[in-house]
């Protein structure tokens, strides 16, 4: 009898619960469905309740993908017995509605053999007209059968870490149009490619970039080109949230020189350095305001020639080793030196022959030194 009874009680229970529940003003519900408790009733998620920040990503997506192309090139692979036929694909972004593309020339290499691929599959052969090796840039042209969208190029010269950047591209060859969304990470980063080149200078940034994203834009919130993706830093060639772009205004020099009728070459100094302030200046005896600490000197280059001097010895700062002893830049051409990367927006607007002063710091008294700028070699290997 016990059970039964037992057995009653609980079926009353139950009933009473969903009596209760499924009314259509029971407090239960009500309580239950309010804002904060402990759940509620799936919402419909409508267009009209987008972020600020997510309405400004689908509209430069939107306004930027059609000018967003894949690159692909034949390449020949040195096999064992014979040579191989292989191609290397990149990306690519319209700069004008006549064709004329800009890309990575790792995306193009040597190769005379260029295919376009536009977003709605049209595919076109493409001209080289620039090969620009040491900044790893190219200029490449198609002869389109109507006008085409383009992007606007912005200015690199005044980027900030922490401002919002969109990358467009088509990682590994098949995921065409392809958005991530970061932040530029840092400036005036160096880096050393695959083939022992160094690239100065460049953005970094954690929107995903991955292997087929070379040569692809780097956009601003409005927009505007202020880099084109170059490569990646990580194990097997994926993302890890650190990749770099090529500053924009590096290709406007080369685009002003084509136009111009003129042989492109970049202006080299060929010195390396590091930029140092504040407490590790004063600790090396140097000014405080900051400057950038000459660690090596490139042979037979500009910076030799002028007899700027590099670092002699070295200290560990922290896990890491610092050349010292050499030159320190505080001015470039009568502007104070803030950043890693003034020398390289200095010249972005020089050519080789022009002349850079730099007002260093030796030996305890400051110099004014003037560099006959060289260009850079077509090969730095």
């Amino acid at each position: 009898m016990r059970f039964f009874r037992s057995l009653i009680l609980a079926v009353l229970l139950v009933g009473g619960f969903v009596y209760f529940t499924g009314k259509p003003n029971s407090f239960l519900r009500r309580n239950f469905s309010t804002p904060g408790a402990l759940w509620s009733e799936p919402q419909v998620a409508h267009s009209a309740g987008l972020g600020a920040d997510e309405s400004n990503n689908i509209d430069v997506y939107k306004a930027a993908k059609d000018s967003v192309v894949s690159v692909t090139s034949t390449v020949v692979q040195r096999g064992f017995f014979f040579d191989e036929q292989g191609h290397a694909v990149g990306s690519g972004f319209l700069i004008d509605s006549d064709g004329r593309i800009l890309t990575n020339f790792h995306v193009i290499s040597a190769s005379s053999d260029v295919e376009v691929t536009l977003p709605d599959q049209t595919i076109y052969k493409a001209k080289v007209l620039v090969r620009d090796r040491p900044d790893d840039l190219a200029l490449i042209k198609i002869e389109p059968k109507k006008k085409l969208s383009h992007l606007n190029l912005g200015d690199s010269d005044h980027l900030q870490v922490g401002q919002k950047v969109l990358a467009i591209g088509n990682p590994f060859g098949i995921f065409m149009g392809t958005l991530t969304v970061g932040v530029v990470s840092s400036l005036g980063r160096p880096i050393q490619t695959e083939n022992n080149q160094m690239l100065e200078g460049m953005i970094q940034t954690d929107a995903a970039i991955n292997s087929g994203n070379s040569g692809g834009p780097l956009l601003d919130s409005s927009g505007s080109v202020i880099g084109i993706n170059t490569a990646i830093y990580g194990p097997g060639g994926g993302n890890v949230g650190i990749g770099f772009a090529s500053p924009i205004n590096r290709a406007k020099n080369m685009l002003a020189d084509f136009s111009a009728g003129k042989s492109f070459r970049p202006a080299r100094l060929g010195a390396r350095t590091v930029f140092i302030a504040g407490d590790l200046a004063e600790a090396l005896h140097l000014p405080a305001s900051g400057g950038l600490l000459i660690q090596t000197i490139v042979r037979g280059s500009a910076a030799e020639d002028a007899g700027l001097r590099p670092a002699n010895e070295e200290v560990r700062v922290g896990n890491a080793r610092l050349g010292v002893g050499g030159d320190f830049i505080t001015g470039i051409d009568g502007k104070p030196v803030r950043e890693e990367d003034a020398i390289l927006r200095e010249l972005s607007r020089k050519r080789p022959g022009d002349i850079l002063e730099l007002t260093i710091y030796r030996s305890g008294r400051s110099l004014n030194i003037k560099v006959k700028l060289g260009e850079a070699p077509e090969d730095q290997d």
